[in-house]
């Protein structure tokens, strides 16, 4: 997680350092009286949220080329929701700035500074001109954009708004984008524009407008997409779970163990993220272990069938089971199992001289998986502990320590729910382990 508080905490400093040298260093004295300070303001907290919402529009397009410095495409779009919080807030300062003093000078509570002769422009700034002629429109239409796009960010925060319609409506938030991107233009100081400030909003805003169209274009990641058909539905209903496995009809640039891929098997419903449960062979097969976690997953077993045309899109992430010590621990909590078989297959073909050990937690026991994880850990030389909850009650750091004595000297990966990662993580810390050796994903897509 550090990789992307650092990107966040440099992106904020380098705004906000970027106004100053552009428009701060300009006061010269403490602005005299309210409006002044509300002037000051506005402009800042302007390119705060416009910086925020470009960088957050450039992440919408998945870009892998920044996943090995951001840890990963999990943690591109936990970013991504951070700086939709953060452009939100602060959008709500700005919005709060620019209404509330009309709010109170109607109940009477302030009074309306005198408003000074309008400044003659000479004939050869025309630009300034213009720019100034549409301040009005500019604001109207920042206004309404921004009651749009607040909409839309707090439904992707909602998380009981159902998937399938936060899928189609989500990316509409480009729409307002490219308003508000209109909105700063017209209203950002014009003389901030040659200073270094006015660069990098020129460059975050075109490369931001740029990303908003290739989002309502439906054009994102297009090179990364290949068509596939269904060879194989199974489903295991002690688990819950449906096991798919696909036979690709196009180019597929090969994955490693432990990553994703964005996965539409069904046009209505959109795109969903499933870990890949195959090694890469070459051969243009691949398969997916998928939980019944919401309403459409559910559905699964009824809807998939064999010869079913799917669109696959990938691979992504980070959780590829590097490291420089000799001995990993993996921890795999219910489905979060998923990656974790990958990898064993892969290691099957080809060893890579670790000493691995596997936890597997699990609330329900089931037989037949059971054994097909067994074998696999049997094949890839990995020492397998399952823990069932009604059995073996649940695992904790305490625990875990206790059945491997050597944690001190392996990297720890693990894949399951997200609060029992960051709980275990947290207690392994606390008992020594560097921060830098737990390594999980974070399997929220918003």
């Amino acid at each position: 997680m550090a990789p992307i508080k650092r990107f966040l905490l440099l992106l904020l400093v380098s705004l906000s350092a970027l106004w100053w040298l552009g428009d701060g260093m300009k006061l010269t004295a403490l602005p005299e009286n309210f409006f002044a300070w509300r002037g000051v303001l506005m402009q800042y907290s302007g390119v705060l949220g416009i910086g925020l919402m470009s960088v957050a529009m450039l992440l919408a397009l998945r870009p892998v080329r920044f996943e090995p410095w951001l840890g990963g495409l999990d943690k591109m779009y936990r970013l991504h929701k951070w700086l939709g919080i953060g452009a939100l807030i602060v959008a709500v300062a700005h919005w709060l700035l620019a209404q509330g003093p009309k709010w109170l000078i109607g109940l009477g509570l302030l009074s309306r500074p005198p408003r000074g002769p309008r400044p003659q422009m000479p004939a050869e700034e025309a630009l300034r001109t213009f720019f100034a002629s549409q301040r009005g429109l500019a604001e109207s239409i920042g206004e309404w954009a921004f009651y749009g796009a607040a909409l839309l960010m707090v439904l992707a925060l909602v998380k009981r708004f159902p998937y399938r319609w936060f899928f189609k409506t989500h990316r509409l938030i480009a729409l307002g984008y490219l308003a508000l991107v209109w909105h700063s233009v017209v209203l950002l100081k014009f003389d901030s524009w040659p200073s270094p400030l006015g660069v990098a909003m020129v460059l975050l805003m075109v490369s931001g407008s740029v990303a908003a169209v290739i989002v309502l274009l439906r054009r994102v990641a297009l090179q990364r997409q290949v068509v596939g058909e269904v060879e194989r539905v199974e489903a295991l209903p002690a688990l819950d779970v449906l096991a798919v496995g696909i036979r690709l009809q196009g180019r597929w640039a090969g994955h490693q163990a432990g990553q994703f891929a964005f996965v539409t098997l069904h046009e209505d419903e959109g795109a969903h993220p499933y870990t890949i449960t195959s090694a890469w062979l070459d051969d243009g097969h691949i398969s997916f272990v998928i939980k019944a976690l919401g309403d459409y997953t559910r559905t699964l077993a009824e809807r998939l069938k064999v010869g079913d045309v799917v669109r696959i899109e990938g691979p992504y992430g980070r959780f590829n089971f590097e490291g420089k010590t000799s001995r990993q621990i993996w921890v795999g909590g219910g489905i979060g199992i998923t990656p974790f078989i990958a990898r064993m297959k892969a290691l099957a073909r080809q060893p890579d001289g670790r000493a691995v050990d596997l936890i597997h937690t699990t609330a329900v026991h089931d037989e037949r998986a059971m054994a097909l994880l067994h074998a696999d850990a049997e094949a890839a030389g990995v020492k397998l502990q399952v823990l069932w909850d009604a059995r073996d009650g649940r695992l904790d750091a305490q625990r875990l320590t206790q059945m491997l004595p050597h944690w001190r000297e392996a990297d720890v990966w693990f894949c399951g729910p997200a609060a029992f990662g960051q709980t275990l993580r947290q207690d392994l810390i606390t008992l020594g382990l560097p921060a830098e050796r737990f390594h999980q994903e974070l399997f929220e897509m918003r």
